[in-house]
Order: structure tokens, then sequence, then C-alpha cells
């Protein structure tokens, strides 16, 4: 399993929020690049990065947090997963040509089918549907709205459109550190034939084997490597059980 390391923009900082909650922020770091740069030189991977303002007005607001985050992730050689705002072509063109490898979009895929259809057509293997989801329900507009459509139907539609990926956030842990849902990761990632991506709650390297162990092929953490619980190095073994 890969594990990713998250970093959230807010005001041009790394933020991390609880359970996407805006006025829960903890700032991080006042440099994300620099801490681009840090995850990378520790092991990373791959990272993912959100612009929260984005997400919650509906269109990308840290274009040049987001470039220089991909700067120096592309200087390690690192790859950048980047969403938060990406509603129409333009932006996830834009994301594209700053550097990032994936777009991902999760409002979009529930007000917008067609046209996430239509980028995962364009860009193949390059569009991640968010799949977020609170008591099993898909959360959108930042978290701040409940859709009528449940993660697993969602999940199957992205999939079918051609998403190289989904990413699965239980919304109620995100932030927390409480631990991932790992039955309901697992469950999703048996009913459709894409990579599944864990995100939140996330916060031991219990939690890194026991999604592992399920068989999940990625998963997102924030703030546990944020806080120093573990190192990106000792995630990384802990992920190959």
């Amino acid at each position: 399993m890969i594990v990713i390391p998250a970093i959230d923009l807010l005001g041009g900082k790394a933020v991390r929020l609880v359970r996407g909650e805006l006025g829960s922020a903890t700032v991080y770091a006042d440099r994300p690049d620099l801490l681009a740069a840090e995850m990378a030189a520790a092991g990373a991977e791959r990272l993912h990065v959100v612009d929260l303002e984005g997400a919650f007005s509906g269109a990308p607001q840290a274009r040049s947090a987001v470039e220089a985050i991909v700067r120096a992730a592309a200087a390690a050689g690192v790859p950048v997963q980047v969403g938060g705002g990406l509603r129409d072509r333009a932006a996830v063109e834009a994301v594209f040509a700053a550097g990032a490898s994936w777009a991902v979009l999760g409002t979009a895929a529930v007000r917008q089918p067609d046209l996430v259809r239509e980028l995962c057509q364009a860009f193949p293997r390059r569009i991640i549907a968010a799949v977020d989801a609170r008591d099993g329900v898909v959360a959108i507009e930042g978290w701040t709205e409940a859709a009528t459509v449940r993660a697993e139907e969602l999940g199957g539609r992205a999939a079918g459109w051609g998403a190289g990926a989904l990413l699965y956030t239980d919304v109620a842990r995100d932030g927390t550190g409480s631990g991932p849902a790992v039955e309901a990761t697992a469950a999703l990632a048996r009913a459709v034939p894409v990579p599944v991506i864990a995100s939140g709650g996330i916060g031991s390297l219990d939690d890194v084997r026991a999604l592992a162990a399920a068989g999940i092929a990625m998963a997102v953490v924030g703030r546990a490597l944020l806080e120093k619980r573990f190192t990106v190095a000792e995630a990384r073994e802990a992920a190959r059980c």
C-alpha cells in the first residue's frame, strides 16, 4: 500500500481541519512548499494537496501555493494529486498545466457527471473521483451539503466513467485520528474495478497496517504525520504488511 502525505491549504498555509469544519483549522506550516520538500525527502512516493478555500468557494483559490508545492515535489521526483474547487475543465487543465499528475473531483462528480465523464476520457487514469461520505451518504460543496447519492453508487458510476481511482473519505473521521473506516473502504474496493484510496481518521501505524491488510491500494495521511506520531518511513514499513 502506498502512503500519501496530505497538505491542505488555507490562506496560503498548510493546515488540518477536523471533520472538514473550517473553524477547526490548525496551522502546521507557513510554507507548504517547504513542507512538500520535507515530505519528499522523507520518502513520500506521492503527495495529496487540497485547496480548502477552493472546495468551499467552488473555484480554485490557491493556485500559487499549489504550483510551488508541485515544483518542490517534482524536484524530488514525487508526483502530486490536487483537489479542491475543481468544478470545470479549465480548472482541471490548470492543475495539469501546473504539473500535477492527477486531479481530484468530488462535487463535480455529483453535480456535473457529464463533465467528469468527459474529463476521464480526455485524461485517462488522471482523474480521481472523491467519494466523501457521512453515514454512507455523499457530502459535497466542501462537505457542507449532503447529496442524494450513496457512496457505493457514486463510486460505481465514476469507475464506469473511467476514473483512475476513487478517494474514499469518511467525513466524520477526517482529522480526528480516531481510526479509518476500514470495512467501508474495503467494501468499496471490492465493488469497483479501480484502486481505492483511503482517507480520514488514520492516527497510528496500526491503522496503516489495518488498511494494508484489507487490501487497500493507497492511503492519505494528514495530521498524524504533521504531528509526528510516526514518520513517512515508518508508515511505508507498516504498509508493507
